[in-house]
């Protein structure tokens, strides 16, 4: 089964929907560098038309100018893209397609397709959000910036379920970006006080 990873630019207040103003003073080479890690092993990538757009609307032009980025953008154009829309697709950007029916659905039969290792979800709050409540994501990547952002689409929003999660490695940066890589996991079981209270603040814990 082919893996979903979804990673995600938040900040501190679960702030998902980035803005440059408290995104790019925090980009370095450190995070460059977890970007590419992200994007390395994805066979296909799995995108929200706004998303979409944005990525088509930048990425083959910086592919054609050749500068430093042309590599990272050629990598893009030549992966398989699968956009999340209920409108036809503009943009001419090479490898795209976009999803016909079922988001949830879709996403199982791309996980159990063999020729395929890695499902990435760059942003696409909305794609996120639905697979995560059908459990199809594997892993959470979060590159978490030291600013609340105070307003912008979260990635938690209100609901009733509850989603647990395991950490799998954390990294900090220089710019107080931590990265934090996280995976399912099943509830704890249930706690009260009285199971911890011998644990809290003036507890002795010698002998």
């Amino acid at each position: 089964m082919a893996d979903i990873v979804s990673t995600l630019f938040i900040s501190l207040d679960g702030v998902a929907e980035i803005a440059e103003d408290w995104h790019f003073p925090y980009f370095d080479e450190n995070m460059g560098r977890a970007v590419s890690e992200d994007y390395a092993p994805a066979d296909v990538l799995l995108l929200g038309r706004v998303t979409y757009d944005s990525f088509a609307g930048a990425w083959p032009d910086r592919e054609a100018a050749g500068e430093d980025d042309a590599a990272f953008a050629k990598s893009l154009g030549d992966r398989r893209k699968i956009v999340v829309s209920r409108k036809p697709l503009e943009s001419t950007w090479r490898n795209t397609e976009r999803l016909d029916g079922d988001l949830v659905e879709a996403a199982a039969a791309l996980k159990a397709d063999p020729s395929i290792a890695s499902i990435l979800i760059p942003g696409s709050i909305s794609v996120v959000q639905q697979l995560l409540a059908a459990g199809l994501v594997d892993e959470l990547r979060l590159l978490v910036h030291p600013v609340a952002a105070r307003n912008g689409r979260r990635l938690f929003e209100d609901g009733d379920v509850r989603y647990h999660l395991s950490l799998l490695k954390s990294e900090t940066f220089p710019t107080g970006v931590v990265r934090l890589l996280y995976a399912p996991a099943s509830a704890p079981g249930k706690t009260t006080y009285e199971d911890i209270k011998d644990m809290g603040p003036g507890t002795r814990t010698d002998d």
